[in-house]
């Protein structure tokens, strides 16, 4: 059996972070380790609190895994601080981990934050350069490339100026665009891949990242080329938004098993 790495936060709530990521690798028939970087006190409604374990710590845990485990392909979220990015990209280098997709998890959906400020050169100049793929989407993309927010802007400048950053292919979400269409980019330094969806009426979308990441690497893991890896999992986390879980009061998360399911 394949086996995937999750280095994330936890979500108490279940529905993203390292509880969304293992979930999501289950339903790939996939073998998931994880190691935690925080710990959340969070619902559907928000984060109400975030406690940081140690660098050493989380490097702990890499080392314990790594030295028993086969991994295929590593996927990170939640990393909370430069400590925490400077040690995984060390611990990725050290064991050569292959397959790293890099999730730059920043803001929760609640709008909570989840990455300090001085940590983002950090996650642009050790890590990202160690990726096959970075995920962002489209508010972060425009963090990583010293965009302003309101500004409106291509998703083919994003990915073209975030491919400079040493990734060796960056897939932009613009999930978060006012658009009848859900588009993802993916850019590889010379050619462009457009996956696209209708839009889905929803604002149960908790978790939508971290799942569209986790199952990434899956695909990675698996054996798929990088673009077929991202068709199967749009098709994969299209799925699961429309399928949905009414779990909570707020903003409700995606369905990980609904391939399971159908």
């Amino acid at each position: 059996m394949k086996q995937v790495l999750t280095i994330a936060g936890s979500d108490s709530s279940g529905g993203a972070g390292v509880q969304a990521d293992l979930k999501t690798i289950t339903a790939f028939d996939v073998y998931g380790a994880s190691v935690i970087t925080a710990v959340t006190a969070q619902n559907t409604l928000g984060v109400q609190g975030i406690e940081t374990l140690s660098g050493g710590f989380v490097g702990q845990q890499v080392d314990s895994v790594v030295s028993d485990l086969d991994f295929s392909a590593v996927k990170t979220g939640m990393l909370a601080n430069s400590e925490i990015i400077q040690t995984v990209a060390q611990k990725v280098k050290e064991y050569q981990l292959v397959n790293l997709v890099v999730d730059p998890v920043m803001v929760a959906t609640s709008g909570d934050l989840l990455l300090a400020k001085e940590a983002i050169n950090y996650l642009k100049e050790d890590l990202i350069p160690l990726a096959k793929v970075i995920t962002p989407n489209l508010n972060e993309a425009k963090v990583l490339t010293g965009k302003d927010l309101s500004e409106d802007i291509s998703l083919e400048e994003l990915a073209s100026e975030l491919h400079k950053l040493g990734a060796q292919y960056v897939l932009v979400k613009g999930g978060h665009q006012k658009q009848k269409v859900a588009r993802d980019l993916l850019y590889d330094g010379v050619k462009f891949n457009e996956f696209s969806t209708p839009r889905i009426k929803t604002a149960d979308t908790h978790g939508t990242g971290c799942t569209l990441s986790s199952a990434i690497a899956c695909n990675l893991a698996l054996g798929y080329q990088i673009e077929e890896a991202v068709k199967r999992s749009k098709k994969y986390i299209t799925k699961a938004i429309k399928s949905g879980c009414q779990v909570g009061a707020g903003n409700n998360p995606v369905d990980h098993f609904v391939s399971i399911e159908e």
